[in-house]
């Protein structure tokens, strides 16, 4: 019987979620952990996000937390441009339109978003430099959804700009005590049971 293996990464920001690439980019592999042959992104966050990543060597895995009939959240710290207003927090809570594939139009399913305090945990040397008189905002979105560039897009719906966007848990697996471009491998048993799956 085959034995996977399952890793959990904080990936920094200006890093693409996988390990071969055709363009000049920074890719999982310059994080300098030995990973095993075969291990693939479980879901990808693009080369300006970062956060939680999920990394393994069983292909079943994204079909059972993407695909399959029970749907698992993803929440995501955002920093956005400006204050954001509770009527802003309203329409992404019952969902708004963004554009999809095709150009076709897509209503984002109603998700759970609160406006928050700057977290603690977040680096100041990964801030955004901001005019002087340039306000931003921090909330959390959690979805069951990922659409192509979903959170920016519903950022955007709203007339505000994301500044920053990290990936801080999927289901019962989070970022906590984690440090950006840090690795941590778990069982198959705490993956399966944190995942719900």
């Amino acid at each position: 019987m085959e034995t996977h293996r399952y890793f959990i990464l904080n990936k920094p920001v200006d890093m693409v979620s996988q390990f071969v690439s055709t363009h000049q980019v920074r890719l999982l592999k310059d994080i300098g952990f030995d990973f095993p042959e075969g291990t693939h992104a479980i879901g990808r966050l693009d080369k300006n996000s970062e956060g939680l990543l999920l990394l393994t060597t069983n292909k079943k895995i994204t079909k059972l937390l993407f695909h399959g009939k029970q749907p698992h959240v993803r929440k995501y710290l955002v920093q956005v441009t400006n204050n954001i207003n509770p009527s802003s927090i309203q329409a992404l809570s019952n969902g708004v339109s963004i554009s999809s594939s095709g150009g076709k139009q897509y209503v984002t399913t109603p998700c759970e978003v609160f406006l928050v305090k700057k977290p603690f945990y977040i680096q100041e040397s990964r801030e955004t430099p901001l005019h002087k008189n340039v306000t931003s905002s921090w909330i959390t979105i959690s979805l069951t959804e990922g659409k192509f560039h979903q959170v920016r897009k519903m950022i955007a719906a709203v007339k505000h700009k994301c500044l920053r966007l990290i990936r801080v848990s999927i289901e019962d697996i989070s970022l906590e005590g984690i440090m950006p471009g840090e690795v941590r491998e778990v069982s198959e048993a705490y993956f399966f049971e944190k995942l719900r799956l």
